[in-house]
Order: C-alpha cells, then sequence, then structure tokens
C-alpha cells in the first residue's frame, strides 16, 4: 500500500505506508511539501495505522516537516503509532517535537476520512 496524501480543514494528513525507509520517505517528503507549498496547510498529522516498519529516513521525514510547518507556526501530530514507533520517536527527540494523538483524542482527526 502507498502512502496517502491529503488536505483536509488546513491539515495536511499523511497515512504511511507499511514500510517507510529510505525508498519511500523521498517521494513522501517531495509530495508533502509540495502540498504544504500549495495547498492552505497550517498543520501535519502523520498517520502510522499501516506502518509496521520505520528506519532513520522516517524520523527525517517528520524532522523536516516540522521544520518546515514551525515556520509558519504549525503544528506536527502523530495519529495511531503503536509502541515500536513511539520508541523510535522518544529515542530521536521527536516526541519533544510532535504531538501525539492518544486513541481517545483522535477520533476527531480519524472522522477526516483518511
Amino acid at each position: 500500500m502507498e502512502e496517502e496524501l491529503k488536505v483536509i480543514d488546513h491539515y495536511l494528513m499523511i497515512r504511511l505506508p507499511a514500510e517507510v525507509d529510505h525508498r519511500s520517505c523521498t517521494e513522501i517528503s517531495r509530495r508533502a511539501d509540495h502540498m504544504i507549498m500549495d495547498h492552505d496547510v497550517s498543520h501535519v498529522v502523520f498517520d502510522f495505522s499501516n506502518t509496521r516498519f520505520m528506519d532513520s529516513s522516517g524520523v527525517g521525514v517528520l524532522a523536516g516537516r516540522y521544520r518546515r510547518i514551525s515556520c509558519f507556526g504549525g503544528k506536527v501530530y502523530v495519529i495511531h503509532a503503536d509502541d515500536r514507533i513511539r520508541r523510535i520517536l522518544k529515542m530521536s527527540g521527536l516526541m519533544n517535537l510532535v504531538e501525539i494523538m492518544e486513541e481517545e483524542q483522535d477520533g476527531k482527526l480519524d472522522e477526516t476520512g483518511i
């Protein structure tokens, strides 16, 4: 399954693929940056519901989108992150930059249909 990107109510919703690695990250970054610049995007949401693996390239994707959107006062959110993904985010220091939405909080974001 490929990643899916769409803009809904000023949020760029990114459903990540099963494997977030160097091969997939180049395209994800390119498409996300294009959508941030061409649409009225205030925040970025990374949906890890399909993701089973993420390497350091995935960390770079999140950090890069954080740098880009925070320049405009936006935030980066993570939804559906399992324990492995949370551990990677914590070890990389991204937990201090992104907001992880807990299951009971992310229902509003799930209503977007992505």
